[in-house]
């Protein structure tokens, strides 16, 4: 009988210990953060890890990565430096790979922002190659788009925009086309 009493005593309290270690949470998806992450002195690093894009000229379709890092000179104003590494196709051509590397200003507006997320723009010029060619391109690029942040510190971001290319190449025709990106970015408290 003790055999019999002592087992379901040890059940009871397995039962018991299991019950108590459901936890039903649900995922974060929003976070109220306010101007706290943009504000003047804190860093910014992540980056754009799904661009794509469709050239007009070149009847070509690009998807690009862009890490980026940069810092809040002022409340909602950043700059910094992004890297690309991207691959081109083009339809009756080989496929390309690209590098280059540009300086950033990013401007958070104030209007038609929520306590989640803001509206930004986005502009870079810099400097590019790519693996069959020779010598530097020119880029340049405006963007539009919306951060989401799901914590305190890090923010969903997709991005629009218009995208301008030229080689330093006598007799080279300029690339022009629209682009989407999605991403993230992780925001940092600076020393201010």
């Amino acid at each position: 009988m003790k055999k019999y009493l002592l087992s379901f005593a040890v059940a009871m309290g397995i039962i018991s210990l299991a019950n108590a270690q459901q936890i039903n949470t649900t995922p974060q998806t929003s976070a109220n953060v306010g101007l706290t992450p943009i504000k003047a002195g804190n860093w910014l690093v992540g980056g754009s890890i799904g661009s794509i894009g469709y050239s007009f000229e070149g009847n070509s379709f690009n998807a690009a990565v862009n890490p980026r890092a940069g810092y809040f000179i002022s409340d909602g104003l950043a700059i910094g430096a992004e890297a690309t590494l991207s691959l081109k196709t083009f339809k009756d051509d080989d496929n390309t790979w690209g590098y280059g590397v540009a300086p950033f200003v990013r401007y958070y507006f104030p209007g038609g922002a929520s306590s989640t997320g803001r509206f930004f723009g986005h502009g870079s010029v810099g400097i590019a190659g790519s693996s069959p060619g020779s010598g530097a391109t020119f880029t340049a690029g405006a963007n539009v788009g919306y951060a989401h942040f799901i914590t305190q510190t890090v923010a969903l971001e997709a991005t629009f925009g218009y995208n301008y290319s030229k080689a330093n190449v006598s007799g080279a025709d300029k690339a022009t086309g629209l682009g989407v990106g999605v991403g993230f970015q992780i925001y940092l408290p600076g020393n201010r």
